[in-house]
């Protein structure tokens, strides 16, 4: 695979992220009712938070659902259909926030028409809402060409592919991440890598699952990089 020598594009500097948390200012949910009532008046960087950063957050430990209000009605109201209708919602896949919003109410509501009793969380388990500030840092490397991508991507950490490949998707109105996004400033040689990184799956799995992917991809996109 050729790809043009030329320094056609900027280097890539690779960051990483951290989450600091705090309380957004909404009473907790002891059930399903007021989680309802609640989700609908909460700010958008408490939806945010609770469906697209759950996964950085080194608490995380639920492999089956990948948004916090899903966890929380599966382990905590003890409702599995609830859990796996509100698990299925991809963040990603919605136009907005105020969409986020409206899917998940939606969803409470159906469920709320179906059960004899609302389903209530046990003493202290109340669903806290919660937003955070995303702190970026630089780490000092720069990438300068396709290559250095395949050589970086194994010692990456999880929060940084996180930052690049998951949450770069909120901040343009490209929707893209960031290293599809610095790979189109090359001139050329690059479309294989492109199309690779564009099958990626990120949402429903964990960031260690998601940068095997990631690298698998581009190594099958640039195989005179693989590790061995």
């Amino acid at each position: 695979m050729h790809i043009s020598s030329e320094p056609m594009n900027m280097p890539f500097a690779l960051k990483d992220c951290t989450l600091i948390t705090r309380m957004a200012g909404i009473p907790t949910a002891m059930n399903l009712r007021e989680l309802q009532e609640r989700i609908r008046v909460s700010p958008e960087e408490c939806l945010f938070h609770h469906f697209c950063e759950t996964v950085i957050r080194p608490t995380f430990d639920d492999p089956e659902f990948h948004n916090d209000v899903a966890v929380w009605a599966r382990r905590q109201l003890r409702d599995r259909v609830l859990a796996e209708r509100l698990g299925i919602i991809n963040p990603y896949k919605l136009n907005s926030l105020q969409e986020i919003r409206e899917v998940v109410l939606d969803v409470i509501e159906e469920r709320l028409s179906e059960v004899h009793h609302i389903p209530w969380a046990p003493p202290g388990q109340d669903f806290q809402f919660m937003q955070a500030v995303t702190v970026v840092f630089d780490t000092g490397i720069q990438l300068q060409t396709p290559e250095d991508l395949c050589a970086q991507l194994p010692h990456m950490s999880h929060s940084s592919i996180y930052y690049h490949f998951v949450e770069a998707r909120r901040r343009g109105v490209e929707k893209l991440d960031d290293f599809t996004l610095w790979l189109n400033g090359f001139s050329d040689g690059v479309s294989p890598i492109v199309d690779a990184l564009s099958n990626v799956e990120f949402y429903f799995v964990a960031l260690w699952e998601l940068q095997k992917r990631l690298i698998r991809a581009v190594e099958a996109a640039l195989p005179e990089c693989a590790h061995e």
